[in-house]
C-alpha cells in the first residue's frame, strides 16, 4: 500500500513539473494583415510558415494577424484585446502593418481602415451614420499602443517593416523606407524596442532576382504571395532576427 502511495505521490509530481514548464513557456504572438495571415490555399501568410523555423518544445507561436485589417481596424475590432488578454510575462508579439492604411480615414467603404500619415499625435474625429464617433490616430500612435501594452505585460514587442509589394520601378522594386517602412523604424526607436526591417531584407532579394521572377510568387495581384513568396519572407524575418544579438528570440530558433 505503501509503495502504491509514492507511486501516485511520484506521478502527481511529474505532471505539476509537467504543468509548470508548459505554464512557463514563452509565447510569439503575430499580429498584422493578409501578408502574415492569410486562407493559406493560394495565397499564403509568412506567419503561417515562420513557427517551422523555432523550437516549438521551447516556444510556442500563436498567428493573431487577420486579412484585410490596419492598425486601425485591429484594433477597433478588439483584436488586440484579444491578444493582449493572453500576454504574460516573457512572451513576445510581432506587429507589423501597413498594407491596408493607406486611405483617407472617413466611414466609406474605402476610408474605414485609413488612418493619418505619420508618427505623431495629430488625429481626427468622424462620425458614423449611427451617431457614434471615432477618433482616428496616425500609424505610428496605433503601433506605439501595441508597443506600450505589451510592455505593460511584461512582454517584448518586435516592430517589423511591411512585405514589399511586387511594384518596381527603373528594374528596383518600390520599397516602404519612405513612408510606412520608415514611421514603423521611428516607433521603434523613439520607444527603445526591437525593429526588423522585412520590407529591406526581401526587396533586397528581389532587386537581385528582378521582376520576371518576383512576380511568380504573386499568383492574384501585387501584394499577396503564394507559398513560396511567403516562405521568402518567413525567411527574411528569421534573418533579420539572426542579425540582431540582442533579439531574444535567437535562443528559440533552430540551429
Amino acid at each position: 500500500m505503501k509503495t502504491v502511495k509514492i507511486g501516485i505521490l511520484s506521478i502527481m509530481v511529474i505532471f505539476a513539473v509537467l504543468a509548470f514548464v508548459y505554464q512557463q513557456k514563452p509565447t510569439l504572438y503575430l499580429i498584422g494583415d493578409s501578408t502574415t495571415h492569410n486562407a493559406d490555399k493560394e495565397t499564403w501568410g509568412w506567419g503561417s510558415i515562420v513557427p517551422d523555423y523555432f523550437d516549438l518544445s521551447m516556444i510556442s507561436v500563436k498567428n493573431h494577424a487577420m486579412a484585410g485589417r490596419s492598425t486601425r481596424t485591429f484594433l477597433k475590432e478588439g483584436r488586440w484585446q484579444k491578444v493582449d488578454s493572453l500576454l504574460k510575462p516573457g512572451d513576445y508579439v510581432m506587429m507589423v502593418f501597413g498594407h491596408n492604411e493607406g486611405s483617407k480615414p472617413d466611414t466609406t467603404k474605402s476610408g474605414y481602415r485609413g488612418v493619418l500619415k505619420g508618427t505623431g499625435q495629430e488625429n481626427v474625429e468622424i462620425a458614423w451614420p449611427n451617431g457614434l464617433k471615432e477618433t482616428v490616430h496616425t500609424y505610428g500612435w496605433y503601433f506605439r499602443k501595441f508597443i506600450r501594452d505589451t510592455k505593460a505585460k511584461g512582454a517584448t514587442p518586435i516592430v517589423l517593416s511591411m512585405i514589399p509589394r511586387n511594384e518596381f520601378r527603373d528594374g528596383k522594386v518600390i520599397r516602404a523606407n519612405h513612408d510606412y517602412g520608415q514611421w514603423a523604424r521611428e516607433v521603434a526607436q523613439q520607444e527603445g524596442v526591437l525593429f526588423i526591417d522585412m520590407n529591406s531584407i526581401t526587396a533586397d532579394k528581389y532587386d537581385q532576382w528582378g521582376p520576371d521572377s518576383v512576380k511568380k510568387f504573386f499568383p492574384g495581384d501585387h501584394t499577396h504571395t503564394n507559398k513560396q513568396g511567403a516562405a521568402i519572407n518567413a525567411e527574411s524575418v528569421v534573418a533579420g532576427i539572426r542579425a540582431d544579438p540582442k533579439n531574444p528570440l535567437n535562443k528559440y530558433l533552430k540551429h
